[in-house]
């Protein structure tokens, strides 16, 4: 989810002209067939930014979001983020969410969900993940103290590892999502790289958030870098200063990006934003 403080933007200088090069080196036809992929692929938003407006008009947003040209939803698990917004959702059967999702014209393949929901109370999780539809269960970090270890990084990827071989039997695969903290450098390697050398490539894929741009750093550079270790990713654009804007209006690369998420192996994108970013979004991204 994102972070209301952000840290120091790297500036990018001359990567950009460096990556629209790269790019037109790229064989034409092998960029017709990314962005061909890309167009069959439904573009999906996820709900932490509106949750508010969800929970006064459920069924009406949702609507209002298939307008847009949604055709895909990524929810928060109700129970997990009671306190974070969704308790209008807690006592609501995972069949009649997934019936409105559904009547508004959209489905829902991934859900959000906390560690310990993955962990501790995953027997719960999978029933109301198997209810909802669901054909993913991501991971929305660990949310571990900045005094924590990289041995304490381990070790919680080692007990994802055991729940996502779980996860897997109940027919489902697992996702972990990253935040601005696991592009920290700790014990003199990067938290994002650690992670991804700890974590079973056949049984956990990252969802990439495309905020940490604000850092400096890029999703196509991870998609390139770690082939098919991807399953979706949250997007957002920005600008020099760390604005949020609509997605094509900022500093993010979109052509290089969905040319390299083909390599990364992601199937669902997830626009993440402000309300009012959503609609010039959507409609700058069926434009590519």
């Amino acid at each position: 989810m994102q972070k209301l403080n952000r840290r120091l933007f790297v500036k990018r200088g001359l990567a950009s002209l460096g990556a629209l090069s790269l790019f037109s080196q790229i064989p034409g036809r092998l960029v017709a067939e990314a962005m061909a992929n890309f167009n069959e692929i439904p573009i999906g938003f996820q709900t932490f930014t509106i949750r508010d407006m969800l929970g006064k008009d459920f069924p009406g947003v949702l609507k209002t979001m298939s307008g847009f040209g949604y055709k895909i939803t990524e929810m928060c698990s109700p129970q997990g983020y009671a306190q974070l917004g969704f308790g209008f959702l807690k006592d609501t059967k995972p069949s009649d969410i997934k019936k409105t999702i559904n009547d508004a014209g959209l489905s829902c393949p991934s859900c959000h969900f906390g560690y310990e929901e993955m962990t501790t109370k995953l027997d719960e999780s999978i029933a109301f993940s198997q209810e909802l539809g669901l054909s993913q269960m991501i991971c929305s970090t660990f949310w571990l103290p900045k005094t924590s270890t990289l041995d304490e990084y381990y070790q919680h990827a080692d007990k994802l590892n055991r729940s996502a071989a779980k996860i897997k039997q109940a027919g489902m695969s697992t996702g972990f999502h990253n935040h601005e903290m696991e592009f920290a450098m700790l014990e003199g390697k990067l938290i994002y790289d650690a992670l991804m050398s700890k974590f079973d490539p056949e049984l956990v894929k990252m969802q990439f958030q495309t905020e940490v741009i604000n850092l400096g750093y890029k999703a196509s550079t991870y998609f390139d870098k770690y082939p098919g270790r991807f399953i979706s990713s949250h997007l957002s654009d920005w600008t020099l200063d760390k604005k949020e804007v609509a997605v094509g209006q900022g500093v993010i690369d979109w052509k290089e990006f969905f040319a390299a998420a083909k390599t990364g192996g992601v199937k669902n994108f997830f626009v993440e934003m402000n309300f009012d970013k959503f609609k010039d979004s959507a409609s700058y991204i069926h434009s590519l």
